[in-house]
């Protein structure tokens, strides 16, 4: 069997495409699903994809990766700078974390450049704009020994 990676996306990703298109793009969160479920068929991974603008549901969602996934790809987005709870849950995880931001949130105001996440994360992606994604699943890859096929 494939090995699971969760995939959580945090508050106000739903209106990816409509929100501040000039800083986050024109995709979609389900044009981003679309090429995490390529991308992770690719590297003989399963993902669960997974979207919230509450907190409580994001650690709900870390809780229940922690018996069965072998990874996590994560984008806090504005609870990056400020959930220790997100963190607390995350330092409950035994796998590899990969946090993403779509935009170079140290070209951004200050308060951005501080991450909770950071610190718990086996790697960190920034300003790649929804490629972050593919490349933290290849990397996730990379950690997991995970095998095509």
């Amino acid at each position: 069997m494939s090995p699971i990676v969760v995939v959580l996306n945090g508050p106000n990703l739903n209106l990816l495409g409509k929100r501040e298109p000039e800083i986050y793009g024109r995709e979609t969160l389900a044009d981003v699903e679309a090429d995490c479920r390529r991308v992770a068929r690719e590297l003989g991974l399963q993902i669960e994809f997974h979207q919230s603008n509450r907190e409580y549901e994001i650690i709900d969602f870390i809780h229940s990766a922690r018996e069965r996934a072998a990874g996590i790809v994560i984008n806090p987005a504005a609870f990056t700078h400020t959930s220790v709870a997100i963190l607390d849950a995350l330092n409950t995880f035994a796998g590899p974390i990969i946090e993403v931001h779509i935009s170079n949130v140290h070209k951004r105001e200050a308060f951005r450049h501080h991450s909770y996440v950071s610190g718990v994360a086996s790697g960190v992606i920034v300003g790649c704009g929804t490629q972050g994604y593919a490349f933290a699943l290849q990397r996730l890859v990379k950690l997991i020994g995970a095998k095509k096929g």
